[in-house]
C-alpha cells in the first residue's frame, strides 16, 4: 500500500518540485495550500498576492494529477504569529516570524490536518535534509541536516522542530541545488519553473513593517541619541574573573545607555519600530558615517545609535538564553548543568556559521563566540550545529 504524503503547496517552484519528486517516488500525494492571515492595508499586494499563489498551486496539482485543497489557517496564524510579533516588538524585542511559522503553523496545525487526512508524512520545499540514526533498542533518532545547496540552506528556519515533528516530515529537495530544482520544474512544464522566490513574512508576503506594526503599536515621538565610539561603556579592557560563569555574564550584558551619554541628533515615531543594527528609517543626515541602531529603550522611548558598521556598541561576544526558551532538536545531546559543548552557531539566517562554546548554567545557557558578533538581537533565534547537523536553538535574551 502506498504511503500518503501531504505537500504544503505554496505556489512556488520548490514545493511544486517537492510534489513532483514524491509522486515519482511512488507516494500517494495530496497538495494543500495554506491561506494565512492577510491584510491588504499593509501588504505590498502585487509582490505576493495569496490568490495568485493559490491559483499556481492548483495548476501544479492539476498538472501532476494530484488532489488539491485550500485550508484557511488565518485564525491560528493571527493568534500564534501575528499577536506574538506585536507582543515582542512592544517589549523591544525583534521576533523571527518565519521560525515561529514553521514551529506553530506548518509543522503543528498543518501537520495535524495532514494526519487527520490519513497522511503518513508531510513534505515541504525546504532546503534541508533529514537524517535517521538507528538506535540499538530499535528506536530512531532524527537529524535536521543543512541543505546540500549552501546558498539556500534553510535549516535555521526549522531550528525549533522536535523529534516528533521530524518523524513525520520529508524534505525531498534538500539534496538538490536550486538550479536543478528549476530545471526539473521546466522539464515537466510546471508553471512555477521561472517564478521568483517569495520574500517577506512567512505566508503573509512582503509587508511594510512600520504600517504592519502601527495597527497595534501606536506612533510615539521620541529622541534619537548618538553615542560616540570612545564612550566610557566601551573602555572596560580585559577584566579578570573568579569563575567562568561570572565572565560569561559580564560579556553577555549589554551596555546601559543614558540620554547624557551622547547627543540628541533626531526624532523617531516609536522605539518599538526599530531593531538592533538597523540603518534605514532613522532619517538623520550630516554624519561622516551612517548611523546604526545600537540599542532601543522602549520604556523611555529612546533610540541609541552609533556611527558606522564598526561601532563598538554593535558588537558582543556572548549571548544568554533562558531555560524556558532553550530547545534541543537532539534531546539526547542536551547539556546538563555545568556541561559545555563546542559548536558552530548563527544568530540570523544566511550568516556564516561561527565557532562558539555553549555553556549550561543555572537558569539557562551562554553561547560564547570566538569572535564578537554584530547586532546580537533580543527575540531572534540562535541556532547551533555540530558539523552540518542543527542540534538546538533558543531565543536570545
Amino acid at each position: 500500500m502506498k504511503k500518503k504524503v501531504v505537500v504544503g503547496l505554496s505556489g512556488g517552484v520548490d514545493s511544486s518540485v517537492t510534489a513532483y519528486l514524491l509522486k515519482e517516488q511512488g507516494y500517494e500525494v495530496i497538495g494543500l495550500f495554506m491561506k494565512n492571515w492577510h491584510d491588504d492595508s499593509v501588504t505590498i499586494s502585487d509582490e505576493c498576492p495569496w490568490l495568485e499563489d493559490s491559483n499556481d498551486a492548483l495548476i501544479v496539482a492539476d498538472k501532476l494529477g494530484i488532489p488539491f485543497q485550500t485550508v484557511d489557517l488565518s485564525v491560528e496564524y493571527k493568534e500564534r504569529i501575528v499577536d506574538y510579533m506585536f507582543n515582542e516588538y512592544e517589549r523591544g524585542r525583534t521576533p523571527n516570524p518565519d521560525v515561529l511559522c514553521n514551529r506553530e503553523i506548518k509543522f503543528d496545525v498543518f501537520l495535524k490536518i495532514a494526519l487527520d487526512l490519513g497522511a503518513d508524512y508531510v513534505a515541504t520545499g525546504h532546503y534541508c535534509r533529514k537524517g535517521i540514526i538507528k538506535n540499538s533498542d530499535g528506536s530512531e533518532t532524527y537529524q535536521l541536516l543543512a541543505g546540500a545547496d549552501g546558498n539556500k540552506d534553510q535549516s535555521y528556519f526549522l531550528c525549533q522542530l522536535s523529534q516528533e515533528q521530524l518523524a513525520k516530515t520529508l524534505f525531498p529537495i534538500g539534496e538538490l541545488l536550486k538550479p536543478a530544482v528549476r530545471d526539473i520544474a521546466a522539464k515537466n512544464n510546471l508553471i512555477t519553473a521561472d517564478k521568483k522566490d517569495s520574500q517577506g513574512l512567512c505566508f503573509i508576503g512582503k509587508v511594510r513593517l512600520p504600517d504592519f506594526l502601527q495597527q497595534k503599536l501606536k506612533p510615539k515621538k521620541g529622541v534619537i541619541v548618538e553615542i560616540p565610539a570612545d564612550s566610557p561603556q566601551y573602555q572596560n579592557g580585559q577584566a579578570s574573573f573568579s569563575d567562568k560563569s561570572l565572565e560569561l555574564k559580564y560579556y553577555a550584558e549589554k551596555p546601559a545607555y543614558h540620554l547624557t551619554d551622547g547627543k540628541i541628533v533626531g526624532e523617531h515615531q516609536g522605539a518599538h519600530y526599530f531593531t538592533m543594527g538597523q540603518r534605514k528609517g532613522l532619517d538623520v543626515g550630516g554624519t561622516p558615517e551612517p548611523l546604526f541602531v545600537i540599542d532601543t529603550d522602549v520604556d523611555n522611548n529612546v533610540i541609541y545609535t552609533g556611527q558606522g558598521k564598526s561601532h563598538p556598541g554593535l558588537y558582543r561576544r556572548t549571548l544568554f538564553i533562558h531555560d524556558e526558551e532553550l530547545h534541543w532538536v537532539r534531546k539526547d545531546l542536551k547539556l546538563t548543568l555545568d556541561e559545555t559543548m563546542e559548536v558552530k552557531a548563527r544568530i540570523r539566517y544566511r550568516q556564516a556559521l561561527q565557532k562558539a562554546i555553549l555553556y549550561k548554567v543555572d537558569g539557562g545557557a551562554y553561547l560564547d563566540f570566538d569572535e564578537k558578533q554584530s547586532a546580537i538581537t533580543e527575540g531572534q533565534f540562535a541556532a547551533w550545529y555540530v558539523e552540518d547537523e542543527l542540534i538546538g536553538s533558543g531565543v536570545i535574551s
